[in-house]
């Protein structure tokens, strides 16, 4: 296992790894050991009480959070024709047309979110890009709220770029998600956190049985991680 570097040693004397933090204390402390030049991300890491290999089970939602992500966010909108104008107009950063398609295929990757009308979903797939999208969270679904009607693609780009995430529990029951940076008022990371502590109650599957949040760890970017009390977490307003 690698050593960690100097700066992350002394950051992490300040954390008590025995200890369940208030969620506010928590916060407060990533924050306080966050040590990169750069505005560090600070993330939730959850584990869940369910099992990922079942489908009733699966765990995924979006939230926006009511203080965004603390970055600009590149929106793709595969749309055409009308479509593809409405999107531009509400702020798309680049239209998913047939170039698009072909420089995705080729590697093009310069986009933090996609959202799609359904007439183009039939062509996304025949060109192969879900293989390329899907890893990477990238794929528009209509269960992320990123497949819409023409009508919906100004709501849908406008939430995308204000900071609504999607979060998708993995195949270990995990869910890894940002809130926010780490220069952000408390306060607002407090709201992020509580926004989307909110959506992930919501979405527990009715086959979930026993204890639904195991453990919750909050971290910066390279930072180490605070431990915080799930039942105080899941209080939160």
């Amino acid at each position: 296992m690698a050593k960690h570097g100097k700066k992350y040693r002394k950051a992490a004397e300040k954390i008590d790894g025995d200890k369940l933090y208030e969620p506010e204390e928590a916060l407060r402390l990533v924050q306080e050991t966050s040590y990169t030049k750069f505005d560090g991300t600070v993330e939730l890491h959850m584990r869940l009480g369910i099992d990922a290999r079942h489908a009733e089970q699966q765990v995924r939602d979006t939230v926006l959070l009511p203080n965004g992500l603390g970055k600009t966010v590149l929106v793709l909108a595969f749309a055409e024709g009308d479509a593809a104008r409405m999107a531009k107009e509400a702020g798309a950063d680049i239209i998913g047309d047939d170039e698009t398609i072909k420089k995705i295929k080729d590697g093009w990757l310069e986009f933090d979110a996609a959202v799609s009308t359904p007439n183009m979903m039939g062509k996304i797939g025949k060109s192969g890009l879900g293989r390329i999208l899907g890893p990477r969270g990238l794929m528009p679904n209509p269960k992320a709220g990123t497949v819409v009607r023409e009508e919906d693609l100004p709501r849908a780009i406008n939430e995308l770029k204000a900071g609504r995430v999607e979060f998708r529990v993995d195949k270990g029951g995990g869910l890894h998600v940002p809130i926010g940076k780490a220069s952000f008022e408390t306060a607002k990371l407090y709201e992020n956190m509580a926004a989307l502590m909110e959506a992930i109650r919501r979405a527990r599957p009715a086959a979930a049985k026993g204890t639904y949040i195991r453990k919750i760890t909050l971290t910066s970017t390279m930072g180490p991680g605070v431990k915080v009390d799930p039942n105080a977490a899941q209080a939160m307003q």
